[in-house]
């Protein structure tokens, strides 16, 4: 198996926020959201962990209020990533803020070709008051799982892409089918921070896990030099991203996210250097 062909860049889900709670999954003992206002002897700072992970990435992609988001969390994370020069997407998701947007849903396809409309266009207001263009389109959670394995479900979501974005997705699945299909520019994704089923489908947990810092490097590596993974039973597993280009996924409601970013980028940055992808 080669490595693959493309530089590697790294994106992260940033702006999942909302009103006063936001994520601070650096530390596995504590819950996924917690109110900006209280202080945890476990985290030091009292904000989530958005400011700390945009020194580390290429790409963001910003929530945008159906799973999590809100119009100010939105408007500051589009000033932050356009700060520091950071790529910006929107990250649509089923209607399920107590869920995170990690519980399926049964919708037809108006349905979710509206909302995919609704969701990229409140993201796109942002992103115009700033002057900063839309990069890519990413659906969120287990949106992106349906679409992996439903046809219709994706064709439906990649029509409320507007014409001329990309969309981020699983390579070898109904995403890029549909993407074809629809005529959508398609990038595709490994992960940092997220197992495979043997089928090659990402294995969506409603509560992210903990990663040490070595299996994180072991899992990236083995992606990148090898285009393939290993599976939860054990097997290799062949992740057909052909000549597509390539960004690496990380989360920021993992336990550890921080460090997990970070191992990632020096992954990335090393497999770039070492094949001339400046």
């Amino acid at each position: 198996m080669t490595p693959i062909k493309h530089k590697a860049l790294i994106n992260v889900d940033l702006g999942e926020a909302y009103g006063n709670l936001k994520c601070v999954g650096p530390h596995p003992k504590l819950q996924r959201c917690k109110s900006r206002l209280t202080h945890h002897r476990f985290f030091s700072k009292k904000k989530g962990p958005d400011e700390e992970l945009l020194p580390l990435i290429d790409i963001a992609n910003i929530a945008c209020g159906f799973h999590s988001g809100d119009p100010l969390i939105m408007s500051s994370t589009v000033r932050a990533c356009k700060t520091r020069h950071i790529l910006i997407g929107a990250h649509p998701g089923l209607p399920d803020l107590q869920g995170f947007g990690r519980r399926e849903m049964k919708l037809t396809p108006e349905e979710l070709t509206a909302m995919t409309i609704y969701q990229v266009g409140a993201l796109k207001g942002f992103l115009d008051v700033q002057g900063v263009r839309l990069n890519h389109v990413k659906p969120h959670g287990v949106l992106y799982g349906m679409m992996c394995r439903d046809l219709e479900v994706a064709k439906a979501v990649m029509r409320g892409i507007p014409q001329g974005v990309p969309v981020f997705g699983l390579a070898g699945t109904k995403m890029e089918e549909a993407a074809k299909e629809e005529g959508v520019e398609f990038w595709a994704e490994m992960y940092g921070d997220v197992k495979y089923s043997p089928d090659g489908m990402l294995v969506i947990d409603r509560v992210k896990k903990p990663w040490t810092n070595e299996d994180v490097e072991k899992h990236v590596t083995q992606q990148l030099t090898t285009q393939s993974v290993t599976a939860t039973d054990g097997s290799t597993v062949h992740l057909p991203v052909k000549d597509y280009p390539l960004s690496l996924c990380c989360h920021s409601d993992s336990p550890g996210c921080v460090e997990i970013v970070k191992t990632a980028r020096a992954v990335a940055d090393k497999f770039n250097a070492e094949h001339g992808y400046s």
